[in-house]
């Protein structure tokens, strides 16, 4: 079952500026990207309707309120988008604008009912250099975990592989065992009263919890490139396990 309202995703974009020096001479080039496209396509194959909302999209148009939030969308999916995208709405940014409080509205939209996921990256929990900085926030409020002070990346190039300690939670069931390698993830706590679905090392990989009346999911590793290698993407686990997270956290 898919639910009436669709599943807002925001961020998975970014654009490089790059600088070619070849020998006197130097030029530069410009290149967007938005690595969302695997993450969608299984959620749509299953029927879910998505916004999708790039980094720069969503530091304007992302929703003001919990009220906004659920009169439209079932689910907020945030991944490796920094917590001052939302925070700092460029009316307040560049104009010194007094804006709504979006990570507020976010755990506000979970409390009474709506749905979470946080999915790993550079920027997301803490991320790299602490950058992210969704420790001590309202989103860290709404999530199943704790976060770390600092950077909280794990950098695994040789590959970790997931411990599935609960076999039989709605959003495993199924999947083939051993998962493909990743090969990283962010290090989080889980928080008191949430289920530990799956581990990576020594540290949760897959959290589930409620918050108020709605439920949410971390995710400490990527969905794609590069802690999500090709291995992992095209696993054929790796729709179900999309599509099962957003049926356990859109339900009621």
């Amino acid at each position: 079952m898919t639910p009436s309202h669709p599943i807002l995703i925001a961020g998975e974009s970014w654009t490089t500026h790059s600088i070619h020096q070849k020998g006197f001479d130097s030029f530069t080039t410009t290149d967007y990207v938005e690595g969302v496209h695997a993450l969608r396509k299984a959620l749509e194959d299953r029927g879910w309707r998505i916004v999708y909302q790039p980094s720069h999209v969503a530091a304007r148009e992302f929703p003001s309120s919990a009220e906004s939030l659920s009169a439209r969308f079932s689910t907020v999916v945030l991944s490796d988008i920094g917590s001052n995208t939302l925070l700092l709405h460029p009316d307040t940014f560049s104009k010194s604008r007094r804006t709504p409080n979006r990570l507020a509205a976010i755990r506000d939209f979970v409390a009474a009912g709506g749905g979470l996921v946080m999915i790993g990256g550079y920027l997301s929990f803490q991320g790299i250099d602490a950058k992210a900085r969704y420790g001590g926030s309202p989103i860290e409020e709404a999530l199943p975990v704790q976060m770390l002070g600092g950077d909280d990346r794990v950098e695994m190039p040789e590959g970790g592989i997931a411990d599935v300690g609960l076999p039989d939670h709605p959003i495993v069931a199924g999947l083939d065992s051993p998962w493909p390698p990743l090969l990283g993830y962010n290090r989080v706590s889980a928080s008191p009263g949430s289920s530990v679905v799956a581990t990576i090392g020594n540290d949760p990989l897959l959290v589930t919890g409620r918050f108020g009346n709605g439920r949410c999911v971390a995710f400490m590793s990527d969905c794609g490139p590069h802690w999500a290698p090709d291995e992992f993407v095209n696993w054929r686990g790796y729709r179900t396990l999309w599509q099962q997270i957003a049926g356990w956290v859109a339900a009621r």
